[in-house]
C-alpha cells in the first residue's frame, strides 16, 4: 500500500518556488511524496521523520525515483533521510550541511499507513491495542492516557485538543468504564464514546477525541511551537516555509507565530489565508479535507 497520499501537493511545491541545487527539509517526510516532487524540480532534500517505517519506505520510494547521486547537484547525493523529530531541525540540519535552506516543508497530518496498521493503534476500528506513538521510542501510549488520567484531566485534553463540548460526560463515562477493565483497545474506545455521542452522519464521533489523544501522546503543539523559530532561522533571505496542517490549534499556533513575523519584518505571508484542498481533492482523499496550507518568505 501507498504510505500516505500527499496532500495539497500542486499547491505547495508551486509556492515553494524549488530552485535548481536548491535545498530543501522535509520535516515530516513520511512517503517521501512532497520530497520525490521537489526532487524532480532538481532540489536537494533532507528528510525528517520519527517514524522507522516511514523511513524505510520514504527511502525505498525516493530510490525509485532518484537511483544515481547526480554529479551536477551542488550535493554528493541529492536527498538524505534522518531520523528525528522536526522540533530539532536545527540540530539535525546542521549534522547533515543543511544549515542555510531554501525551503522547509511540514506536513502535519497522520500518514494512510499509520492510520490502516492495526499493531499502530491509531485506529477505532480494530481490537489492536491503543498506541498511537509515531516515535516507537516514545514512553507513553494512548492505552497509557485513556486508563491513567483523571476525571479533570481527561475533560481538559478532549477541551484542549478536541474543542468538544462533552467533554465532562465523556471523561466520566470513560473513568466509570475502566472501574470494570482497563480499556486496551481503539474499538473499546469507540464503543463507550459512541455512548454519549451516537453516529448521525458520515464522521464517526470518535474521530477527533483519538484526534485529541494522538496530539497529547506526540506533544504535537509543543514540537510545532518548539520548531517555528527553528525554521526560521535555517532559512536563506528569500527562502520560504511551507506547513500544511489539519487541526484547529496547529494552524492558530502558525498563524499567530507568521503574524508576529511578519509585523517585526521579518517575513512576508504569501498569501492572507490559507489554501485548502479543492473539491475534486477531497473527494480522492478524505483525509485532506481539513487540511489548510500557509506559506510565507523570510525577507
Amino acid at each position: 500500500m501507498e504510505f500516505h497520499q500527499p496532500v495539497l501537493l500542486k499547491e505547495t511545491i508551486e509556492n515553494l518556488k524549488i530552485k535548481k541545487n536548491g535545498k530543501y527539509i522535509d520535516g515530516t517526510v513520511g512517503g517521501g511524496g512532497h520530497s520525490e516532487a521537489i526532487l524532480k524540480l532538481n532540489g536537494n532534500i533532507l528528510g525528517i521523520d520519527c517514524d522507522p517505517e516511514a523511513l524505510d519506505y520514504a527511502r525505498e520510494h525516493l530510490s525509485a525515483a532518484c537511483p544515481f547521486p547526480d554529479k551536477s547537484r551542488e550535493l554528493d547525493v541529492s536527498w538524505l533521510l534522518a531520523r528525528g523529530n522536526f522540533k530539532d531541525i536545527d540540530k539535525i540540519a546542521k549534522e547533515n550541511n543543511f544549515d542555510k535552506v531554501d525551503g522547509i516543508l511540514l506536513d502535519l497530518g497522520v500518514s494512510s499507513y499509520q492510520l490502516e496498521t492495526p499493531e499502530r493503534g491509531f485506529s477505532f476500528n480494530n481490537d489492536s491495542i491503543l498506541d498511537m506513538r509515531m516515535d516507537p521510542d516514545l514512553k507513553v501510549t494512548a492505552k497509557d492516557l485513556i486508563n491513567i488520567l483523571n476525571k479533570d484531566e481527561l475533560e481538559k485534553l478532549f477541551k484542549k485538543f478536541a474543542q468538544e463540548k462533552l467533554a465532562r460526560r465523556l471523561a466520566e463515562t470513560i473513568v466509570d468504564a475502566r472501574r470494570l477493565n482497563p480499556i486496551k483497545s481503539g474499538l473499546e474506545l469507540a464503543e463507550i464514546i459512541l455512548k454519549v455521542k451516537p453516529r448521525r452522519g458520515k464522521i464517526h464521533p470518535a474521530t477527533q477525541i483519538f484526534q485529541a489523544l494522538r496530539m497529547a501522546v506526540n506533544d504535537e503543539l509543543n514540537n510545532l511551537n518548539e520548531f517555528l523559530p527553528k525554521a526560521l532561522q535555517l532559512l536563506k533571505t528569500g527562502g520560504r516555509l511551507a506547513i500544511i496542517s489539519f487541526h484547529s490549534g496547529e494552524d492558530r499556533i502558525v498563524k499567530q507565530f507568521l503574524r508576529q513575523q511578519e509585523e517585526k519584518g521579518i517575513i512576508k505571508k504569501i498569501f492572507k489565508k490559507p489554501i485548502s484542498p479543492s473539491f475534486a481533492e477531497v473527494r480522492n482523499n478524505p483525509r485532506s479535507r481539513s487540511a489548510k496550507l500557509r506559506v510565507a518568505e523570510k525577507v
